[in-house]
């Protein structure tokens, strides 16, 4: 179908208003609005993405009770086992985002990466339900691990790294393909678009929120198998409801052959080649191409690729003004993301040590029900629930009010406000902790690491809290970010690039408790986080990293302030 095929110029500006550049339907047809796109087809794959949640969080909320209970392993070992397998899920996302905008393109990238997916929850299962790995096998600590097929335990990781690749080539693509299915080119649907990102996050924490106060239930007290094989269930709906919407999506057309990789990578090779070059031939060449004032003066050295030997010419491989803007892109994005990692490492705690404080605190509601210490995550998804259409309907009007801006404020205000957030949070972790040490003393607990120690759990809550309202800021802002600054064609690598912030925290994480594991255990010493955490120390370790956060705030700051948006619309 063409524009030149419509017999009458009314039919054919008619035509060219409805139609979405740079977007096809299932047909392979130009997309229409009308047709296609749109909040019908987002509500799909919002659906997907809840159920994917509720799957990935049945495996992460409750895990380090899974391997300090049924495999036995100590609370710090547990702790770097669940960092790296969740620095590894947010990592993978590169290389799915890789393939997906290089070869096989956002749906079919999703189509497989949900059999992966449900396939490594099966597998998952089975290793649970075997009765190697049953509880009734469990002696006590030491033994625990001797009492385990190493075979069904090699199972069990595989599975659980299967589930890590899955996510990899279903979280970069379905977060991009549900942002594709808004014209960043209509004002009406750019405004929808900064919204889609909301109610993304809302359905994601929706979702893990249930997650974790349905599944850590049956975890706990009815059984790992069942408590894994409902998530695999569940998948195989999402793929249902995935595939029921295929008529309705907008997919995105590559506008050039050439990998974007590849033109970007020509970019950093040429201005290699020309570094002797000098600053007057730069400028010369800069006013011959016509290269933007405000950008030129931002990463100057990249100008040098507008200029190529005599022999690269007439191979015809001169980059364009274009592919250097591009390259600039993605060279700005880089201290944002490095100086996001800390808050990263902050949010890898949550499902770790938050959850080992809480066993230890008085859980039970009413005589014979005894809330599960992962559960306590639900707080950080119901604060989000609560707080982003707060957000929405009332904090963006206020401030679109006060600085004109669409959004309210920027995105990098929101991702700072949030770090903010984060640093405090850590300061009242610390100070709740410093609390609950002082109890067990007074309470003579110190040595007795399996009693109660007599404090309500309630304490707890207003780090969970403050976790969740910092996500609201940092996290969705980074996701609405690392979208809208990268190369159209670069999209799904945008938001892996957001995952992979969370992923390398979790990395870092675990590297900064081996480390202080090692510094302060030993010879006898009990260490920060010794498996009697009566006699750990992790209120210093909170105090550590809000230091660490408001560090890190301080050099996003410098660089944020010096930030150059890609696009208006990042306004």
């Amino acid at each position: 179908m063409s524009i030149s095929d419509v017999p009458y110029m009314e039919s054919q500006t008619l035509l060219v208003e409805s139609t979405v550049d740079g977007a096809v339907d299932y047909k392979g047809n130009p997309a229409l609005k009308g047709n296609s796109g749109g909040w019908r087809s987002a509500s799909f794959i919002i659906g997907v993405e809840v159920a994917e949640r509720f799957a990935y969080f049945g495996i992460s909320c409750n895990l380090i009770t899974y391997l300090t209970g049924t495999l036995g392993q100590s609370t710090a070992t547990a702790a770097e086992n669940v960092n790296a397998w969740s620095g590894t899920s947010q990592l993978l996302p590169l290389l799915g985002a890789f393939v997906a905008d290089s070869f096989l393109g956002r749906y079919r990238t999703i189509l497989i990466a949900s059999l992966v997916y449900i396939l490594g929850l099966g597998l998952l299962t089975l290793s649970a339900v075997l009765p190697s790995l049953s509880t009734s096998n469990y002696v006590d600590t030491n033994k625990s691990m001797s009492c385990c097929s190493k075979l069904v335990v090699i199972l069990f990781f595989f599975s659980l790294y299967l589930v890590a690749v899955a996510q990899g080539g279903h979280k970069p693509c379905l977060q991009a393909f549900g942002a594709d299915q808004f014209d960043g080119e209509d004002p009406e649907e750019r405004k929808t678009k900064s919204s889609f990102f909301n109610w993304w996050f809302l359905g994601v924490c929706g979702g893990g929120t249930l997650t974790v106060l349905v599944l850590s239930y049956i975890q706990d007290n009815l059984s790992w198998g069942l408590g894994f094989g409902i998530p695999c269930i569940l998948m195989i709906f999402a793929l249902g409801i995935f595939l029921l919407g295929t008529r309705t999506y907008r997919y995105s057309i590559k506008r050039d052959e050439k990998s974007p990789f590849l033109t970007i990578g020509e970019v950093f090779v040429a201005a290699v080649r020309n570094w002797r070059t000098t600053p007057s031939t730069i400028v010369i060449e800069e006013d011959a191409h016509g290269t933007p004032r405000y950008s030129s003066d931002q990463f100057k050295f990249l100008n040098k690729a507008l200029l190529s030997p005599d022999y690269y010419k007439e191979e015809g491989k001169v980059c364009t003004v274009s592919e250097v803007e591009e390259a600039k892109e993605f060279l700005r994005l880089v201290p944002i993301w490095a100086t996001s990692l800390v808050y990263a490492i902050v949010y890898a705690q949550s499902s770790t040590f938050f959850t080992k404080q809480g066993a230890t605190l008085g859980r039970t509601l009413f005589t014979g029900f005894k809330i599960p210490a992962a559960s306590l995550q639900s707080f950080i998804g119901l604060a989000i629930i609560l707080f982003i259409p707060i957000y929405e309907r009332i904090f963006v009007p206020i401030a679109r009010a006060l600085t004109t801006k669409p959004s309210g404020i920027t995105m990098l205000q929101r991702i700072g406000t949030g770090m903010i957030l984060s640093a405090i949070c850590m300061v009242v972790a610390a100070l709740v902790e410093i609390k609950r040490l002082k109890t067990a003393e007074q309470y003579g607990l110190v040595d007795m690491p399996n009693v109660t120690i007599p404090m309500s759990v309630w304490w707890l809550v207003p780090q969970y809290v403050l976790s969740g309202i910092a996500d609201v800021f940092t996290l969705v802002g980074l996701q609405e970010f690392f979208y809208d600054q990268v190369p159209i064609e670069l999209r799904s690598v945008g938001i892996a690039l957001y995952h992979s912030i969370l992923g390398l925290g979790s990395f870092l994480s675990s590297l900064l408790i081996s480390v202080i594991e090692e510094a302060t255990g030993g010879n006898g010493r009990d260490s920060w986080f010794s498996d009697n955490l009566n006699r750990a120390h992790l209120d210093y370790f909170y105090w550590l990293l809000a230091g660490l956060s408001a560090v890190a705030f301080a050099i996003y700051f410098y660089f944020a302030k010096s930030y150059i948006y890609s696009r208006q619309r990042a306004m």
